[in-house]
Order: structure tokens, then sequence, then C-alpha cells
């Protein structure tokens, strides 16, 4: 069974990328099982840039298959905000209610034809002695006025599936990781891992 650490300290996404990655027989790790592990600075403009980063520094770091996801809402009637900064939009405490907050009071004139928005997700796998692979994925949708449902984190009480009629907070699990933009990119990361390690 190989180890892969999943460079975050987010529980929430630390779970879901546990959930997708079971299968491969990986023994999943997170930031959060390495005492007093290092803090990548995510000085990309990009999603890409800042996932290359975090995972390039935490593979060298610990010698191990590192990866690192760099994700985000982006919202056209705010011209791609939050985009990058979305963890930490309404500070660096990186509070999940504040910066749904904001969103919601930056978008009040906003009418419902314009609230189109999407969650976008960049993951880096670095292997040792290997160039890093980037995929990346996407779950369209728009902003509601208020939030709706309690499963989930981040924006995803705010953020409408229109396939589903519902928000990513009202999905169970394995519904919302089949169509999220981490679910997305995980798809194109497994075809890589089993090219990999398959």
């Amino acid at each position: 069974m190989l180890d892969i650490i999943i460079a975050t300290k987010n529980r929430g996404k630390a779970n879901e990328f546990s959930d997708m990655l079971e299968p491969y027989g990986f023994r999943v790790k997170t930031l959060l099982d390495i005492p007093n592990s290092i803090d990548v600075d995510e000085t990309g403009s990009t999603f890409e840039e800042n996932a290359i980063l975090k995972a390039e520094a935490i593979s060298m770091q610990y010698n191990i298959i590192t990866i690192a996801d760099d994700s985000g809402l982006v919202v056209d009637a705010l011209d791609g905000r939050p985009g990058v900064y979305s963890a930490r939009y309404a500070g660096e405490a990186k509070n999940d209610q504040e910066n749904m907050d904001k969103v919601l009071i930056e978008m009040e004139t906003i009418p419902d034809s314009q609230r189109t928005a999407r969650f976008y997700c960049a993951l880096a796998v670095a292997v040792p002695g290997k160039k890093t692979i980037t995929v990346s994925g996407t779950c369209e949708g728009k902003i509601l006025r208020q939030p709706q449902g309690t499963n989930g984190f981040g924006y995803d009480p705010i953020f409408w599936v229109p396939a589903k009629e519902q928000t990513l907070a009202q999905l169970q699990a394995d519904e919302k990781n089949k169509i999220s933009h981490r679910g997305m990119a995980l798809k194109k990361l497994s075809a890589i891992l089993n090219e990999l390690f398959g």
C-alpha cells in the first residue's frame, strides 16, 4: 500500500480526497498527520501555480507522493473573484461564513440572470524524481441569495447546481463527489494514477 499526502489541513477537503482515493489502495495522509508540517506560501496568480507550489514543496520535504489542490469559487459578475483568494476572501482567518457573507453582500444588486459562477479545481501530483502533473475540473452553477443546506463546506450552501436543483450543501457526499470540480479533476487524475501505479 502506497502512502500519499494530500497537501491540506482542511478536514472537509481531506475527507473528500480520502473517499475518492481509497479505491486505488493508497494510504491517505494529510498535513494534519505531520507534526509541525511546513507551510507553503501560495504566491501563484493561478490555481495551477498554487497547486504546483504546494505539491512540489511538500513532496520534496518529505520525499513522498503528494497531491495538492488549489480550488475556489469564480463568480462572473465579480470579475472572477474570489478566485485564488476564495479561502481568505474575508480575511486571513479563513472563515467560511464570513467569506460567504462577503460574496452575498457584493452580489446583492446582481439580478438572478447574471449570478453564474463555477467552482474550479486544479490538482498537482508531485512524485519524487518525476515531472509534476496537473489536471483541472469545474462545476457550473449559480449564486443564491441565501444559504441552503448543511453538508459540505466553504461556499457550498450558496452554490446552486441547476442539474441537481439543489445546492452543493444539500447533496450527500457521494452525490457531490460525482459532480464537483474536485470530482471532475480526480476523474482525470484517476487515469494518470492508473498509468503511474496501476
